[in-house]
């Protein structure tokens, strides 16, 4: 039995999941998918003090808690900022990170540094009553959607758990100076369908921090794919829960 920990990434809360749970449960595998602070059941935390490094908080203070080890820690865009802190506070309970069409780091970069649109959000929120409110991304017509959501009933879905990001978790850099997070496999999952204007995407580099070689999957669907295509999104994390360490690229 595995431990998968989803982190939803940006605007979302932990009821994004909401498809895949029961899929990993069915498996026997331990699922747990909480909402960050400021989303979902803790809405009400929503404050200009939010950043990243309270959602870094939020996990390692749930991994502790719950004394989890060998996580899967997947994080979804914005969070492939989250689990990458993670890893680097508390490598020895990490068993593997998969980034969801997710933004990679380097160590001290912000999520501008990764996905520079974000400087456009950052400069909105400053415009805006508040100062530190990110609205969600407007919707698009097809084929971009809401977050690469195209069906009607699955957009209104989707807008029932959207809130605003505070502008401090586009501000605060990501920490990767721990040498023992390199040795955690890592899977990279893309999600290739149609991409929005400004959206841009790293190369991942032929080889993991590990030395093995690098593990990139593709989906053929927009960026929400755990509300998409969940089915096929889980069949990959199970894959990944049973290939452990040494898994070769794809």
């Amino acid at each position: 039995m595995s431990t998968f920990l989803l982190v939803h990434g940006a605007w979302h809360s932990g009821r994004c999941w909401e498809r895949v749970v029961p899929l990993l449960e069915s498996k026997g595998h331990r699922v747990l998918a909480p909402s960050l602070t400021g989303y979902g059941d803790k809405a009400h935390l929503l404050g200009p003090e939010v950043g990243l490094d309270t959602h870094v908080d939020d996990i390692v203070t749930l991994i502790n808690e719950e004394d989890l080890s060998e996580v899967v820690l997947v994080g979804h865009s914005y969070a492939g900022l989250v689990i990458s802190s993670v890893a680097n506070q508390i490598p020895d309970r990490i068993g593997h990170l998969v980034y969801l069409d997710a933004m990679v780091p380097m160590d001290g970069e912000t999520a501008v540094d990764v996905q520079p649109i974000s400087q456009h959000l950052i400069d909105l929120a400053a415009n805006s009553d508040t100062g530190w409110r990110v609205p969600p991304l407007p919707e698009r017509p097809p084929p971009f959607g809401l977050f690469g959501v195209t069906d009607p009933a699955d957009m209104a879905w989707l807008r029932t758990m959207l809130s605003d990001q505070p502008v401090r978790c586009l501000q605060q850099p990501a920490h990767l100076d721990n040498p023992a997070t390199t040795a955690i496999p890592r899977t990279h999952i893309h999600c290739v369908g149609a991409t929005p204007p400004g959206i841009t995407r790293r190369p991942v580099p032929a080889l993991q921090p590990n030395g093995s070689p690098s593990q990139i999957w593709e989906l053929p669907t927009g960026h929400d794919c755990m509300i998409t295509m969940p089915t096929e999104l889980s069949e990959l994390l199970l894959e990944v829960s049973h290939s452990g360490v040494g898994c070769a690229a794809r």
